[in-house]
């Protein structure tokens, strides 16, 4: 596996700078995370730093890059592509980075749509990247006073935003989303 220096040095070169900084900051939130609802830190720090490797690549790349590995991409990943930069970011640091450790891949593939039924590390990845000190939009600080008390109820919030600003925006909802969301009401909430 890479060092954390060498994956810094490849995230230096292939993130614009604002990305770049952005990767830290999800880095060091993960870890505090972590160190809150006890997971491993070295592995929040991780999935944490390299969660957007992929992101400032062009569409096509990350549809070629995931269909090279044997995924069908459905209708939505292929119409937004850049929806699948958490799968394509987890080839990578899997493939050229050579991480194994499949929760931290995990996190670092679902930190765009979620998923149903997520580990705590995919969650943590998942909040760090929303919640992160350099985020500025409407919403982020209910968003980080909840994280403070609740991942679970955290986590919902944040799926609500998600689902209202793509709807605002008249695009396409990844199926993941909709099922994370879902499943999260559905065991922690109790609806019927």
């Amino acid at each position: 596996m890479w060092t954390e220096k060498k994956i810094i040095d490849y995230l230096k070169d292939n993130l614009k700078e604002s990305r770049f900084k952005h990767s830290l900051s999800v880095r060091d939130t993960a870890v505090r995370l972590a160190e809150k609802y006890n997971a491993d830190v070295k592995k929040a720090s991780l999935a944490g730093l390299v969660h957007d490797c992929a992101k400032n690549l062009p569409g096509e790349k990350l549809v070629s890059i995931c269909k090279d590995e044997g995924y069908e991409l459905d209708e939505v990943s292929m119409k937004s592509p850049s929806i699948i930069h958490g799968l394509a970011g987890s080839i990578i640091a899997k493939k050229l980075m050579k991480i194994d450790d499949e929760e931290v891949l995990n996190a670092v593939r679902f930190h765009t749509t979620g998923k149903k039924n997520m580990s705590l590390m995919e969650k943590i990845i998942y909040m760090a990247d929303y919640v992160e000190p350099l985020r500025n939009f409407p919403g982020v600080e209910e968003l980080r006073s909840a994280v403070e008390n609740n991942l679970d109820e955290a986590l919902l919030l944040s799926f609500n935003q998600t689902l209202k600003f793509v709807i605002d925006k008249g695009e396409l909802i990844h199926l993941d989303t909709v099922e994370a969301r879902n499943y999260l009401v559905y065991i922690n909430f109790k609806v019927n």
